[in-house]
């Protein structure tokens, strides 16, 4: 039987050491860059979701932030790869999109890494052009009109 999942911001110190360790586990680990956390100046300022399951492991990830009063953006999204294809993504981005929304924003933006473009077209997001991230990585801005 599969554990539960919640889908919530980490709580307490140990929760948001296991976040970080995550999101590096799942972004940064398989390039081979160090384990540095993976954060920047918008980190306190920015809503954290995690896929928790009911044995307390971090399944899936993302953070939203505000890029002006109008403009979200969703960075960091991961889902552990034995988990992907399940839904846990469909949820993250369903929880960050109501953050924005309640926010005030009217539109979301991501820089999405080309092999989960057609997750992100599932979505309803759309791709605008090229990006060049710090990985090396290509990756593509694309962005979503909230209703």
């Amino acid at each position: 039987m599969m554990d539960q999942i919640e889908i919530r911001s980490p709580k307490t110190e140990a929760e948001w050491k296991k976040y970080d360790d995550f999101r590096w586990e799942i972004l940064r680990k398989p390039l081979n860059i160090p384990h540095i956390p993976l954060k920047d100046d918008l980190e306190d300022k920015s809503y954290h979701f995690m896929a928790i399951t009911s044995s307390n492991k971090i399944v899936a990830c993302g953070r939203l932030h505000m890029n002006n009063d109008k403009e979200a953006q969703i960075r960091y999204m991961g889902v552990s790869e034995n988990r992907r294809r399940m839904g846990l993504g469909s949820l993250i981005v369903d929880r960050l999109e109501n953050q924005a929304k309640a926010l005030g924003a009217s539109s979301i933006t991501l820089n999405a890494r080309n092999v989960a473009l057609n997750f992100y077209k599932s979505q309803g997001y759309e791709a605008i052009e090229p990006y060049q991230s710090d990985t090396n990585i290509p990756h593509t801005r694309m962005e979503k009109f909230l209703t």
